[in-house]
């Protein structure tokens, strides 16, 4: 199964933090960073480290992503997020204001001396780099793609820090569509992203009670090509799911396509329902229907 909804949960909430594996979430993100201020700090790795520990036999039982966000690297918060939170063995480690491959290479140096510190597998604590939410980290995005980053299991991207680094005071034009410096982020994080066969993550929909504006831009997220999208209410989670999973007709007609290859391996072309089908067409079906060439 595909991590499709990412549902970030204040670490110092132990009400949330208690209610999070009950959301239809793919992704529990313990948020150590921004929903957390700095006098909680402490008492939020106490109970991010606590809820990681509770749940891990969930991640085979429902494939319940356990991931903490750490406090970015020109902090001086990080490392004590690493130490306290390695104890639990979380699936990943999301990295704010990543300022290129560099700061990704500066974190897994870190991760293989508490995996061994802590009996986790060496290699096993993946890293989700946030790779926008400075001018100079937006124009770098595609170094990723070819950077040695063996840990990197997907980007993602925000706009709010952004939109702040260089004083914009819009992020939406008049139709609700990303503007041009926001629209070049997320199309780099895209493109960088499926370069290294990574997972592409699209950012947060910031309206929670805005369902309608949520399922189209989770409808369109996917159509564009991400694989999962942010969230930040447990509410939000369901109508991600539903967008990114494929309909019955949508793997109806893939499965005709990749049979219709099959029984004609030697043509470019074909035709399914009055419809000229290509390679092209094969391979999109065959991702759909998680198929490896």
């Amino acid at each position: 199964m595909a991590y499709r909804s990412w549902l970030f949960v204040p670490g110092d909430s132990a009400k949330k933090l208690d209610k999070a594996a009950g959301t239809a979430a793919d992704v529990i993100i313990v948020d150590l960073e921004d929903s957390v201020t700095p006098d909680n700090k402490q008492r939020a790795r106490e109970q991010a480290v606590e809820w990681l520990n509770a749940h891990r036999r969930q991640v085979t039982e429902r494939r319940l992503g356990r991931w903490v966000r750490i406090n970015p690297l020109d902090s001086r918060m990080w490392r004590d997020d690493l130490v306290a939170v390695m104890a639990g063995a979380p699936e990943g480690i999301m990295l704010p204001k990543s300022a290129g491959p560099e700061s990704v290479q500066h974190l897994a140096a870190e991760l293989y001396e508490l995996e061994q510190r802590n009996g986790v597998p060496t290699g096993s604590t993946k890293v989700l780099a946030l790779v926008s939410e400075t001018a100079a980290a937006a124009i770098s995005i595609p170094a990723y793609a070819t950077a040695s980053l063996p840990r990197l299991a997907g980007l993602t991207w925000g706009a709010e820090d952004l939109s702040a680094a260089i004083g914009a005071t819009r992020k939406r034009d008049k139709t609700g569509n990303w503007t041009d410096t926001f629209r070049f982020a997320r199309t780099q994080t895209l493109l960088t992203a499926h370069a290294r066969g990574a997972m592409a993550i699209d950012t947060l929909h910031a309206d929670f009670a805005d369902a309608k504006g949520l399922q189209r831009a989770a409808e369109e997220s996917r159509a564009d090509g991400f694989t999962g999208m942010l969230a930040i209410h447990p509410a939000q989670c369901e109508i991600i799911n539903a967008a990114f999973t494929p309909s019955d007709e949508e793997l109806a007609e893939a499965r005709a396509i990749v049979e219709a290859f099959a029984a004609n391996p030697s043509v470019g072309a074909l035709q399914i329902d009055r419809r000229m089908i290509d390679r092209p067409h094969l391979k999109l079906a065959q991702r759909l229907l998680g198929i490896r060439e």
